[in-house]
């Protein structure tokens, strides 16, 4: 039997742990009993963000919008609009800070936009190449920067699409761009431009048409030109 060298054990033995924050560990500690105790995946409200899915009194919802209001000295607490994943209805809820809801297990799935109408938005799965559509509702945002040919994740609960996800940033073509008043100088002005997907967002005035901008997706506001 071949003996462990020692050379190596001591090397090894010299390694520090990974160093862990005392915030860190406690959140670790109070997850693991969560999930021990229930026998699920629990998530601090503090920690839902638009597109995350959770599930409370038997009830799935997605997460439309998130809000951290704190009043004076007041606790704080967390406001979000959800989509009810059952009956499609949406509405605001609110939570208490520190309160903890079940983790909904979600799947990925990489698609191809490829069109959409006024019922439907219609992908085609870029391994099989096998076409399929979500229902309108579910990328009445995202559609905003969606443009032919698009890879994107979509979000399934249970087998059944919940989200649409787009990168952060896109960039997109400006097709209607009014030009600027000759003379117009002044700092800081905007005006309203039309990109390739029809969606109107405010830019700079030296922005024209055929130029590429780069939008963030979450706010909808132009970034720069690509």
């Amino acid at each position: 039997m071949r003996l462990p060298s020692l050379a190596l054990e001591a090397s090894a033995s010299t390694i520090p742990p990974p160093r862990l924050t005392l915030n860190f560990t406690i959140r670790l500690l109070e997850n693991l009993k969560t999930v021990a105790d229930n026998g699920m995946a629990m998530l601090n409200v503090t920690e839902l963000r638009k597109g995350a899915i959770f599930v409370e009194a038997n009830r799935p919802y997605v997460v439309l919008e998130y809000q951290h209001v704190k009043v004076g000295r007041g606790n704080a607490t967390i406001k979000v609009k959800v989509r009810d994943l059952k009956s499609g209805s949406i509405f605001e809820k609110g939570f208490n800070s520190g309160a903890r809801v079940e983790e909904g297990e979600v799947t990925a799935k990489k698609a191809q936009y490829l069109y959409s109408d006024p019922q439907n938005l219609n992908f085609m799965d870029p391994t099989t190449f096998e076409q399929f559509t979500i229902p309108a509702k579910l990328g009445d945002w995202v559609k905003n920067f969606l443009k032919e040919g698009a890879e994107v994740m979509i979000s399934l609960f249970e087998n059944e699409p919940v989200s649409v996800n787009v990168p952060l940033k896109v960039d997109l073509k400006v097709v209607e761009a009014p030009p600027a008043n000759r003379g117009d100088t002044r700092q800081g002005g905007y005006k309203e431009v039309i990109l390739e997907t029809g969606y109107k967002v405010s830019v700079p005035l030296f922005v024209k048409d055929g130029d590429i901008l780069t939008v963030n997706t979450e706010t909808g506001y132009y970034v720069g030109r690509a």
